[in-house]
């Protein structure tokens, strides 16, 4: 159908045939397009919650502030640091689970959460493989067993050989139930056939207290959450579980060398909601693998004794997941439960 005919007094110009073409293929589109996946805005657009599943203190809680803090002058938002504690870092694991994936919420990952509370708790609410993307490995490190200065043990035979001989056993205290740490207790109870009581705190910061005021003979603990009391002496270091000595505390025995076949890593990383889109997670993994390179990380790291994550998305979600099937059957093995 042709244009009509310019009406007597009219001052407008006819349509270029172009334009009217161009605007009737923005009409025909528009459906089509309203069924793609939509555009993500620009992010971020306003700060970021970074959740952390135990108690100021201790190592999560450490890690979590270096980084946020690069984060934030990396992105131009601030990056809030907000600590979850309670049931073994599950309850604020389920919570960024149910998260909206909008790029705005991640937790601090690590193999407390996502390979062993799936095990341990019955009750468990989400799924570390389907309900979560894992953007970055931020760190690992080495586990280490420690005593409070009054225990009159310097290594693991006198502590097994102390456990045999107090009446109920020894009480070692973790950062929390389901924790690594509160495994390698199970572990090594189980290897050297000695009675060691867990006792769950609220992170490794209220656990680190109980053992320095005697409230308890001693805890596992990773090495970056110790490390500042191992320097202090206000607590006595019995091993790493590590298959090498650490280079930071190379004074440190290991586990092996003491007679007992254990080993395990601590780690930590960024994780969030499954459906978060992917341009979001590339950009996080890059700006966090930037920050983890920045000298003053590196060098913050190396004072205790946390190694900087280099994996890309991807290797760290193998990596996720073989520890997810590798924890599994050993915590069901050891009998542990938690409610």
């Amino acid at each position: 159908m042709g244009l009509a005919p310019k009406p007597e007094g009219c001052s407008f110009m006819p349509i270029n045939r172009r334009a009217a073409m161009m605007g009737l293929g923005v009409i025909a589109t528009a459906p089509s397009a309203l069924a793609q996946p939509s555009i993500v805005p620009a992010w971020p657009a306003r700060p970021l919650r970074l959740v952390v599943t135990f108690a100021p203190g201790g190592s999560t809680d450490i890690i979590a502030r270096l980084v946020a803090t690069g984060l934030q002058e990396r992105l131009g938002q601030p990056v809030i640091v907000e600590n979850r504690a309670g049931a073994g870092g599950t309850i604020a694991t389920t919570h960024v689970a149910r998260s909206e994936p909008d790029g705005y919420t991640m937790v601090l990952a690590s193999s407390t959460v996502m390979a062993i509370g799936p095990a341990l708790y019955r009750s468990i609410q989400y799924d570390p493989i389907r309900d979560f993307s894992h953007v970055v490995l931020l760190s690992t490190n080495h586990l280490v067993f420690v005593t409070n200065n009054r225990v009159p043990a310097q290594n693991l035979n006198d502590l097994v050989r102390l456990a045999r001989t107090t009446n109920g056993g020894l009480n070692m205290a973790s950062s929390g139930s389901g924790s690594l740490n509160h495994m390698l207790i199970v572990l090594f109870g189980n290897v050297s056939g000695v009675t060691l009581n867990h006792i769950a705190y609220r992170g490794a910061g209220p656990a680190m207290a109980a053992v320095q005021g005697g409230e308890v003979h001693g805890m596992s603990d990773s090495l970056p959450s110790a490390a500042a009391h191992i320097r202090q002496g206000s607590v006595r270091p019995i091993a790493i579980a590590g298959e090498t000595r650490s280079r930071s505390f190379p004074d440190i025995p290991t586990f092996r060398e003491q007679g007992f076949d254990l080993v395990s890593y601590g780690w930590f990383g960024l994780s969030m909601p499954s459906a978060t889109p992917t341009p979001i997670l590339d950009r996080l993994h890059r700006e966090v693998s930037e920050v983890l390179k920045t000298p003053h990380v590196v060098e913050r790291m190396a004072e205790f004794d946390a190694i900087p994550g280099n994996l890309s998305r991807e290797a760290f979600s193998a990596m996720v997941r073989a520890d997810f099937e590798r924890w599994g059957p050993l915590v069901r093995a050891s009998g542990a439960v938690a409610e």
